[in-house]
Parts: structure tokens; sequence; C-alpha cells
């Protein structure tokens, strides 16, 4: 099977499994939270990014409180993975300091996850003392106080340059570095989610080799990722790049996740050429938000408005209310963006309608 057609007519008969070449510790941890994709082929799961990876390039300071509203308007959108931050230094992402203030001020729903980017040891240990102080907190007939979270995330790079400009190290000793990470989060009951950035294109070294992030991917899974995220950190990928970039990875990894940086407007045309490769699950960011501090020119996510908009006008379903979705976004231009617009093509075209529709609805009212 040497064609992408067939490597993904396998992939999606394997969809039964949420995790795939996980231990199978994992895969059952997995599965009594994962929904099966294979009972609804058309069904793609959105994973928001905008807490974390959208809001940790801004330059303007976002408060613990406003971040916490985000997540929680998010989640009133049908949204069921939403990225609540990550445990990093404030010295190098200050956007991201206060995180842990985050999870246990953000109201948590029945049914959503809310993964934190954990990037090394210390990271680590900083959720865990979050969590058994949470778990303290707790008492059999308290039902207040769930676990603020349940699942990290992990970053490694397909580029040397861009690893070593990021966390000072090569790609071989990141591995090295992040193994430890996530046993002990296993060992703990957290579910691990890889990232593998520059899939496409390093910032540094220029155009990476396809079998590059095939590699590091395979790295991931070997050592207990239950999910692969392939981010295009430059936005520099076409339908053509990313699908050669699949057929690699494909041939030894069932990726789940593709992440895309929208630098070149063709982030949504990547996202389809994904879902063409057998991929049910997609990174996005409310209103475009994002852009990786380490890639210059990367101006921001692929916004979920217009993933949302494209996959329910191809044929797909997302479990996600598009209009309630637009609110979100337009609350981001307003308040966390102090009036910027928002970089959602959709989101601009579909505002006008929602905010027409909640002017009419209003008048309504008043007028009773």
């Amino acid at each position: 099977m040497n064609s992408l057609s067939s490597r993904a007519s396998l992939i999606r008969s394997a969809y039964r499994r949420p995790a795939f070449l996980a231990p199978s510790a994992q895969l059952r941890r997995a599965s009594s939270v994962t929904p099966p994709l294979a009972d609804n082929k058309n069904f793609v799961r959105i994973v928001e990014v905008g807490p974390r990876d959208g809001l940790q390039n801004e330059k303007t300071p976002i408060s613990v409180d406003d971040r916490a509203t985000l997540i929680n308007k998010l989640g009133e959108t049908g949204l069921k993975i939403i990225e609540a931050g990550s445990f990093v230094s404030p010295k190098w992402v200050p956007q991201m300091a206060g995180t842990a203030d985050v999870l246990t001020r953000m109201h948590r729903l029945p049914g959503v996850r809310y993964p934190v980017l954990v990037p090394n040891m210390k990271g680590l240990e900083a959720l865990l003392s979050l969590l058994a102080s949470s778990s303290a907190s707790s008492t059999p007939n308290n039902n207040q106080f769930p676990p603020p979270t349940d699942e990290i995330a992990i970053f490694l790079a397909a580029s040397n340059a861009f690893s070593k400009a990021n966390i000072n190290c090569t790609i071989a000793e990141s591995i090295t570095r992040i193994e430890p990470v996530v046993a002990k989060a296993l060992e703990h009951g957290l579910r691990v989610r890889g990232y593998v950035s520059t899939v496409i294109a390093c910032p540094y070294e220029g155009p990476i080799a396809p079998r590059e992030v095939r590699d590091v991917a395979k790295a991931m899974v070997d050592m207990g990722c239950y999910e692969v995220s392939l981010g295009d950190t430059t936005g520099e990928g076409t339908p053509l790049t990313m699908r050669n970039m699949l057929e690699s990875v494909i041939g030894v990894v069932k990726p789940e996740m593709l992440a895309n940086h929208d630098t070149y407007g063709l982030g949504v045309a990547n996202v389809l050429t994904a879902l063409e490769a057998g991929i049910r699950t997609v990174d996005s960011s409310i209103a475009g938000l994002g852009g990786c501090p380490y890639s210059p020119g990367a101006t921001g996510n692929v916004a979920t408005e217009d993933i949302v908009h494209a996959l329910h006008g191809s044929g797909y379903t997302t479990g996600v209310d598009l209009k309630k979705l637009v609110r979100v976004g337009d609350w981001v231009g307003e308040t966390l963006l102090k009036g910027r617009r928002s970089e959602s093509r959709a989101g601009r075209a579909w505002g006008v309608k929602v905010r027409k529709e909640d002017d009419e609805r209003r008048k309504k009212l008043e007028d009773k």
C-alpha cells in the first residue's frame, strides 16, 4: 500500500481505538474519555488551542480572570477539548503566568477536557502539586472540586535548528529530556498528547524532510503519547507538501491530529487535505489567535470559526454551534484584543448576521 488513499482507508478502520500504538493501559484510559470516531466518519473533533497557543504571543497582558472567562465561553459553544494554558516559565512566556489560577477559577463542564502544556519536569511537578492540592480539598460528598485537568501536552520539533532556538537542545536531546516527563505523567494517570512543530518548514532551516517528522512522531507514540498533533509552525504548508508529509508519517503511525498556522492563508485547505488522509481531529484557535514566539513571521493559527464553517459546509459535523462561536470571537476582539479585528474571515462574515439577529432579539424584548 503505497498510495495515500490506501493508507487512509487503514486509518479509518482503526478509529475504534482512540489512541494509536500507545501502551494498553493508556488505551483503556483513553477509551473511556475519547468518543469512538468509527461510528460517524463525518464527525471531526476540534481541539481549541486559543487560551494557550493563541494567547501566548499576545503583546498586551491578559488577566487570569479574562483567560478563565474565555475558557468558560468556549465551553458553552459545544467544544469538548479546550487547551487551558501551560506550566512554563513566565520569564519566557509571560502570558501563561498564573495558569494554575486559571485552572482553579474556570468552570469545568462535564465531558469537556482541559489539557495543559508541560514542557519539562519542573512544569509537570508544578501541575502535580496543584492536582494534589485540589484532591485534598475534595471530600467524598463534595462534587464541586473535580481535578482541574487530567491531560498534559508535550512538544518536540522536527528541526534541529528550531529545537535549539526554542529549548536549546537538539531533537535527540529533547527526546531524552521529555521521556521521563511522559513516564511520570502516565504513572499519575494523566493522558499525554504530543505536538510536533515545524512539520513542513523551519524558519531557520527551510523545508523539512517528511522522514524527520515521521521519526519524531514515532518517538512520541513509542514513549506513550495517545495522540500526535502535526503543526505547520511557519504556515508555509500547501496541500501538496501536507500530503507528502502525511504519506511518510502514516507509514509508521496513525496521526489523529493536525495543527495548522494560517500565515499564508492555506490553513483551511491543508486541514481538508488532512481529512482526505483520514485524520478526524483538528487544532484551531478562536479568532485566529496565535503565533509562535520562536517562529518569525508566523502570524497565527487557523481560526476555529473558519474551520467549523468549512467543515459544516463540506458535510462534516463538529458538535460546535457556529453562531455561539462567532459571538465568542467577537468578545475576544472587543475585550481581549482591545478592538483589534478578528483574523477569522468566516467570523467576520457571520458576525454581521449574528449581531443583526441579536439586535432584533433585544428589540423584541424591549418592545414587550
